[in-house]
């Protein structure tokens, strides 16, 4: 298709607007020739015959003069009707998205220099005591914030890194598609119900530690939102979200009594059902709120602490 670049001369009294002949009146004058084909193909479009005709490096359109006044109505309405067009480009604003950046840093780095005040797994520490996962603890004495604590806890430093870096490149990319404070929350939120269904389902007796379940989680809602993307998306950024996970489970093992792939599981279940809230229409306009970003991120840092707060009375 023809883009319409300049100005028509539609005037009846331009100087450069000569007669060819007595039964033939110049319509058009321009030295482009995309311009040219396109006014040629308006004129043809509409039935109107005409003739090309070149003086130098201007082209001349001629039509006749019973034609001429039908001519110029059509090549100006062409004229009007194309005289924005392309449109301009959205201009990406920090609005569209948030003014805020995806807080990978801040919840890897707390979750590294966690690690090095509550150490590594250890049944003589109160952090863990008082913070791991245990169903039996959450089934029969409420302690529901060790859902949300033992997300935070590691058991060694293989655990605490596999979780760090795969997690960190989800969490990353995860945050720049929904958003930084409705990204941390979300990641939380799904999490601790993938905690919560894997405790209620094995009952008392379970224990578990590590943010693995965040990041299948995650892995859920990324691979949720790409595939109810209107934007086409290619095969690779659907897998890519399983092919992280599987990683994870490579690093960290995918058998053993250490491995709670329970946990894994209803993590990307939690993950599904989160991500598809995540793509309705009213969560999409939320996004783009940076108050709304900022207050979720500050709320989701506040039921961790809170949480811990909770967990660590018993110490004081």
């Amino acid at each position: 298709m023809y883009i319409f670049k300049d100005y028509l001369s539609t005037s009846k009294n331009q100087p450069s607007m000569t007669d060819r002949t007595s039964e033939e009146t110049a319509v058009v004058e321009t030295n482009q020739q995309e311009h040219l084909s396109a006014c040629s193909l308006v004129l043809t479009a509409v039935h109107i015959p005409h003739t090309i005709s070149t003086e130098g490096k201007i082209f001349i359109i001629y039509v006749s003069r019973e034609d001429a006044e039908n001519a110029r109505y059509h090549l100006s309405s062409y004229q009007s009707e194309n005289a924005n067009w392309p449109p301009p480009q959205p201009q990406f604003s920090e609005q569209n998205s948030s003014a805020i950046q995806p807080p990978t840093f801040i919840v890897i780095g707390a979750l590294v220099i966690f690690y090095n005040v509550t150490g590594p797994w250890s049944l003589r520490s109160d952090w863990f005591g008082n913070g791991a996962g245990d169903s039996t603890a959450i089934l029969q004495h409420g302690e529901y914030y060790r859902i949300i604590t033992a997300l935070t806890l590691h058991a060694d430093l293989t655990h605490l890194l596999g979780n760090c870096f795969l997690g960190g490149f989800l969490l990353h990319f995860f945050c720049k598609t929904v958003g930084p404070g409705i990204g941390v929350f979300a990641v939380l939120l799904s999490a601790a119900l993938g905690n919560y269904i894997n405790v209620y389902l094995h009952g008392p007796g379970h224990l578990f530690v590590g943010y693995s379940t965040a990041v299948f989680a995650t892995i859920g809602m990324l691979a949720m939102a790409s595939y109810h993307s209107k934007e086409r998306v290619s095969t690779l950024q659907v897998v890519v979200p399983f092919m992280a996970g599987a990683a994870l489970l490579a690093m960290t093992g995918s058998s053993g009594e250490r491995t709670d792939l329970g946990a894994h599981f209803f993590g990307i279940l939690s993950g599904f059902f989160i991500g598809r809230l995540l793509i309705t229409e009213l969560a999409i306009k939320l996004r783009k709120s940076s108050l709304l970003q900022l207050v979720l991120f500050l709320f989701t840092a506040f039921v961790v602490y809170f949480s811990w707060e909770i967990a660590m009375q018993k110490v004081y």
